[in-house]
């Protein structure tokens, strides 16, 4: 038996203990995914520095992605969360992507290097992110979706937070990333202090590589799984590409159009009210059923993605109304597919089921968000993000079929 497994088991006696453990998680969580979207939230200074095309500028965000994707397959081809402390894995991540980041704010001054640091951030996400989640589920029986909505509604605001920083600070995009690389070593030291694994302890898993595949050959994971990989394909295009839709669309007006402050702050509100949407989430989730939840979230964030674009050049309170809607529906669904997961799967192979499902579901983000900047050459704002309303209708269909299935009776209690 690990060392941590030894830990004396919290005291949860009384009825806020576990809630104070999920407030430690979920700051831990936000204070760490501040690094994911650093570079994304400077890219305007960047570009003009180093001179860098829609292909640099994708390529920043996309290597954080492709670090995550790299990070969470060996992660889950090794049973990391299952076999090791998620706690420890998630300390050590938070505190070597704070360095990574920081790097790049000291001493970076090309596009290459700043890749290669940004794709060192991505694999410790991965180490921050799944693990967190494992965490969670040993707290949490009952109420387990509301408790996944607000530590995914923490990432949701830690992944907007870059943008606040750039909105209501005069500092240069170096200073920028450094204060997130700051955030995330207060996460880290959060974690190594506070942070402890509750008395619902999934057992000790031996490593088995076969089990990374397990949630395709089972039927009702594989099928939670297709409506996370629809929900996938909207949520990154749009939390990365978001920012400069709103500015180009206020350019597009001249001068004198606003949202009524910066379009840093207007980005960091329409990212960051996705953290109300997973609280809200998880309560429907919990009260109504896994199925019903994303199914309704995800049609109206694909509503939201099919018609944004016609607002592009309007008034800038209707896009921004639109814009708030779509960031609080489109992750509102997100936290549940990971609480299906851990109620569906294997219980000594939850952190390896939840690790694979989100490495996949990342590989497919690199892929809308790389064509996002294409379409919007080709077919203009007005279609681009029509485009990844796709992937939200596909998934309601998985979901649909899953509500359909004797596995559904696993969700929420038996609340389909």
């Amino acid at each position: 038996m690990s060392k941590e497994s030894k830990e004396q088991i919290p005291d949860i006696s009384n009825a806020g203990g576990r809630w104070w453990a999920l407030a430690y998680l979920s700051i831990a969580e936000l204070l760490a995914l501040s690094l994911w979207f650093s570079a994304t939230a400077v890219l305007p200074a960047l570009s003009r520095e180093w001179q860098l095309g829609d292909g640099g500028r994708a390529g920043l965000t996309i290597a954080v992605q492709l670090g995550f994707i790299v990070g969470t397959l060996l992660s889950a081809l090794a049973n990391l969360p299952d076999v090791y402390s998620p706690r420890m894995i998630m300390a050590i991540s938070a505190g070597i992507g704070a360095l990574a980041n920081g790097a790049l704010a000291l001493w970076v001054d090309s596009l290459g290097l700043a890749l290669a640091l940004r794709a060192v951030t991505g694999v410790c996400m991965a180490g921050a992110y799944p693990p967190a989640m494992k965490i969670m589920a040993t707290w949490f029986r009952e109420g387990r979706g509301v408790a996944m909505g607000i530590l995914i509604g923490a990432l949701t605001v830690g992944s907007a937070t870059p943008h606040l920083i750039r909105g209501t600070t005069d500092l240069p995009w170096r200073e920028t990333l450094l204060a997130a690389s700051l955030l995330a070593l207060v996460g880290c030291a959060i974690v190594i202090g506070l942070v402890k694994e509750g008395p619902y302890r999934f057992p000790v898993a031996r490593f088995d590589v076969r089990m990374a595949g397990s949630i395709f050959r089972e039927r009702g994971l594989r099928l939670a799984c297709y409506g996370y990989f629809g929900h996938m394909w909207e949520l990154y295009a749009m939390w990365a590409w978001v920012g400069a839709f709103l500015a180009e669309s206020v350019q597009s007006r001249g001068g004198g159009a606003s949202f009524g402050f910066s379009t840093s702050v207007a980005t960091f509100f329409v990212i960051g009210i996705g953290g109300l949407g997973c609280y809200i989430g998880g309560i429907a989730s919990d009260r109504w059923g896994r199925t019903t939840l994303t199914m309704a979230a995800m049609g109206l964030s694909g509503l939201c993605a099919a018609v944004i674009g016609f607002t592009f050049g309007g008034p800038p309170a209707l896009t921004f109304a639109i814009a708030l809607f779509w960031g609080l529906t489109i992750v509102a669904d997100s936290a549940q597919f990971s609480t299906a997961v851990t109620e569906l799967s294997q219980p000594a192979y939850v952190g390896t089921a939840l690790t694979i499902q989100t490495s996949v579901g990342f590989s497919l983000t690199m892929v809308s968000i790389w064509l996002i900047p294409f379409l919007v050459g080709w077919i203009h704002w007005r279609w681009a993000f029509a485009v990844l309303a796709v992937g939200p209708f596909l998934g309601v269909a998985a979901m649909g079929r899953l509500r359909s299935l004797p596995e559904a009776l696993k969700l929420a209690s038996g609340r389909r």
